[in-house]
């Protein structure tokens, strides 16, 4: 297929590509089987999965973004399309982030890719025939690229696709904090802060009264306003990072991608409205295996063309095709 996108004349700016999908869209309708997968420390994620059954079936990991879920406009549209196409689909929830808090004070942050081993792991040994994929949106983006250059040769994909990366997440987080893009940061915020009340009652109410101290002792959940002021507060001490700048150079995927070898695709829009352009990698930060399509429009994860009456959902076609294809 062609790789060219044609923006809809009706969506003429980043912001209106960006929200459209999730503010206008009707959701596609799925039947899905949800599968719940225990992890080594106690926690658990949810899976949910879609397409054929068949053991030889090529199956493709979906990873969300921020304050996502496998419920977000653009995860069941791809599980629809890889469907029509006779693949299977698994739509990963991070942890907390299916409709119930995760059992642990640690959630989910833009470097888990520890959580991608276990899951690819046990994808591996529940289809092991299965050629397997994976594609991720945003922050899953940016956990794909830094699992795949983390892992090498090894990844146990053959094929990968990200789109709207982050690339730095200390670009991002000043980034967002400008101009209209404040309105994204801000219901960031009102999600994230909701994120941990929401396990600090369920701490409560099951009386784990560790865990509950474990996420006070962080300090205060108002007057966060950035992700800087967040990701300090909570996300560096909750997993492992000394502060916010330590978080944002270890768990930014710029950093990894020279070591990736498995075929991956990277979709982008040049005005992305959470992304400068001078975030984006230039071709020699690339490895090899890895294909950036830098598109002039396209907002985040939007990349929608034709009529208001009949919209073109660009990346549900694109990706599906390169899976397919490599083209």
């Amino acid at each position: 297929m062609s790789t060219l996108f044609n923006p809809a004349w009706w969506l003429p700016s980043p912001h209106l590509q960006t929200l459209w999908g999730s503010l206008c869209r009707t959701p596609p309708r799925l039947e899905r089987q949800r599968e719940r997968l225990w992890l080594e420390d106690g926690d658990f994620l949810d899976l949910d999965w879609h397409g054929p059954h068949e053991a030889t079936a090529p199956l493709v990991l979906v990873l969300h973004g921020l304050t996502g879920s496998s419920s977000s406009h653009y995860v069941l549209g791809l599980q629809r399309q890889l469907a029509a196409q006779g693949w299977a689909s698994v739509a990963l929830n991070w942890r907390g982030c299916s409709g119930e808090p995760n059992l642990l004070p640690r959630g989910y942050h833009s470097g888990v890719s520890e959580d991608v081993v276990s899951v690819v792991r046990h994808l591996q040994a529940k289809r092991p025939l299965a050629p397997l994929h994976a594609v991720g949106y945003s922050l899953g983006g940016n956990v794909l690229l830094k699992y795949l250059g983390e892992s090498g040769a090894d990844s146990g994909l053959q094929g990968a696709v990200a789109v709207s990366v982050p690339f730095r997440l200390d670009h991002c987080a000043e980034r967002i904090d400008q101009g209209f893009s404040k309105v994204y940061q801000a219901h960031f915020m009102r999600a994230l802060v909701a994120y941990v009340r929401d396990k600090q009652q369920r701490f409560t109410d099951e009386g784990h009264h560790e865990r509950l101290a474990a996420l006070q002792q962080l300090g205060s959940l108002e007057g966060m306003r950035t992700f800087w002021d967040f990701d300090g507060r909570f996300t560096a001490p909750l997993h492992g990072y000394t502060d916010a700048d330590d978080y944002y150079r270890r768990a930014s995927s710029r950093y990894y991608l020279e070591q990736i070898r498995t075929r991956t695709l990277i979709i982008q829009s040049s005005d992305d409205p959470f992304v400068f352009p001078h975030s984006v990698p230039q071709a020699h930060e690339l490895s090899a295996s890895t294909r950036l399509e830098l598109h002039e429009r396209g907002g985040h994860v939007g990349f929608i063309g034709g009529s208001l009456r009949q919209p073109d959902f660009y990346l549900e076609r694109r990706i599906p095709a390169w899976l397919g294809t490599g083209l």
